[in-house]
């Protein structure tokens, strides 16, 4: 059967007047098999400065599919502060689990959050984090002791009261088994960290007792923690994260299939591999994974807000005036300079003769161009093919034009290949075809590459027409 994946990328809705991090709320993915079994939890970002696992959550949403059983997913739990990349801009969000003030202003997502933890469909928690150092039971020097974090799956104690699953200790140690089998190198070993957090005598329980982990222990949900080291770069992080959350389905008996090979290049390339934006209903479409640091006069909707649709759950757009800035977790990809326009609703795509063979292409697409493509002209329409000049030309339908017609630092990409051919309608912005130029390098890295775009944005659009626009600000 099928996976089916609810409660998914909404259409963002990002107001024109509003601070930066207004609306930046966190999401919950339904990644459902239509199976019977357990459902796991899994969250990220509870600091925003830990981008191991909010990555790794990020991961599980794009590229798993659940065979038998449930996960669920809340990749962004702190997402203002992931977009600043801070510990947490209110302060740490992991110490208000125990007591908080109403008028703290992370109260409202607090009680989301806790109301998911305890939903009676939930079996398990497990909750992703980038510590420092390398845990060791024994101290064996200063980022190696007992007082370090990084490496090792975090219990708040041995044993549970709830009847499902009593033995913490146990679970945690089989995952860590399993997370060990594919060490990089031996330093990198994972141990069972048990905190103690029941017995509050010391400094450390202390702080347990205000955790994620010991509100759903002590609402009878088993939960763990894992913990990647810090002294890794973000794409290791990730790996081994996903090893134990793997551990932690297996275990559970969620059955799954990952779309990439599961090593740090595979994960640095799938992370990297999944950044899209869909803009207005497909009338503009963005990827973004070789964007220019800014990209000029992009036509955004006059007098509205603006509505996008990411691929990745960690994307945002924030700002605005006189640009918007695309951020996927703490990495701001690009900026769009607007030019704003009354939109045309009548126009939905272009006739583009594409090396020879004449194509109907609906907005919002990129097409893979060989040596030429020529736009047809279509009456009242205008067409200005950005990057490209000819003078005399005021609609430059029914020109031939080719990459070298083009002036490079108008692309969308750093590579000088991708350009934007956008169209007008009595001065109404009516829709954006993106064109991608091969230059005749047929190579296997190439197909590849574009091959990604094409199956991100086939899956963007799949979502941008299943998901009502939800007025959510962001």
């Amino acid at each position: 059967m099928k996976s089916t994946m609810c409660a998914m990328w909404t259409v963002m809705v990002l107001l024109a007047a509003g601070s930066a991090q207004a609306g930046l709320d966190f999401t919950l993915h339904k990644l459902e098999s239509g199976r019977p079994g357990k459902t796991l939890l899994v969250v990220g970002g509870i600091q925003g400065d830990e981008p191991g696992g909010f990555t790794t959550a990020a991961l599980v949403i794009s590229h798993y599919r659940i065979t038998s059983g449930s996960v669920w997913v809340v990749p962004n739990l702190n997402f203002p502060s992931i977009i600043k990349n801070s510990r947490g801009i209110y302060g740490d969000m992991n110490r208000k689990f125990e007591d908080l003030d109403p008028s703290d202003p992370e109260y409202e997502t607090i009680s989301k959050i806790k109301k998911i933890i305890t939903d009676e469909r939930v079996d398990a928690i497990v909750h992703l984090h980038d510590g420092s150092g390398f845990y060791r039971p024994v101290r064996e020097d200063a980022m190696r002791c007992p007082e370090r974090w990084g490496q090792c799956v975090v219990i708040d104690e041995e044993r549970t009261s709830e009847p499902r699953y009593l033995e913490l200790a146990a679970l945690a140690d089989r995952v860590v088994t399993r997370v060990n089998a594919g060490l990089y190198d031996p330093e990198h070993v994972y141990h069972v960290k048990n905190t103690l957090t029941r017995q509050k005598d010391t400094v450390m329980a202390k702080e347990m007792a205000k955790t994620l982990t010991y509100y759903a222990i002590n609402n009878g949900k088993p939960a763990f923690g894992i913990e990647a080291s810090k002294e890794f770069p973000t794409a290791l992080r990730s790996y081994y994260h996903l090893r134990g959350v793997e551990g932690f389905m297996d275990e559970l008996g969620i059955g799954f299939e990952r779309r990439f090979p599961l090593t740090a290049e595979g994960v640095d390339q799938a992370a990297n591999s999944n950044v899209a934006l869909s803009f207005y209903n497909n009338k503009i479409f963005f990827d973004l994974a070789d964007a220019r640091s800014r990209l000029g006069y992009v036509p955004f909707k006059k007098d509205a807000a603006v509505e996008y649709v990411p691929s990745n759950p960690l994307m945002a757009v924030v700002g605005g005036g006189d640009a918007y800035r695309i951020y996927y977790g703490n990495r701001n990809l690009t900026a769009l300079e607007p030019a704003y326009f009354e939109y045309d609703d009548t126009e939905r795509d272009l006739e583009i003769v594409v090396d020879g063979a004449a194509r109907t292409v609906p907005f919002g697409r990129i097409i893979t161009v060989d040596k030429s493509f020529t736009v047809a002209d279509r009456g009242e329409c205008r067409v200005n093919i950005i990057g490209f000049s000819r003078p005399g030309l005021v609609n430059e339908a029914g020109v031939a034009v080719r990459r070298e017609d083009f002036m490079d630092r108008f692309s969308v990409d750093k590579a000088g290949r991708v350009y934007r051919v956008e169209v007008y309608k009595q001065d109404r912005f009516a829709g954006m075809v993106l064109v991608r130029f091969d230059d005749g390098l047929r190579t296997a890295e190439a197909a590849d590459a574009h091959g990604l775009v094409l199956e991100r944005q086939a899956n963007l659009f799949e979502r941008v027409a299943a998901e009502p626009a939800t007025g959510a600000s962001r």
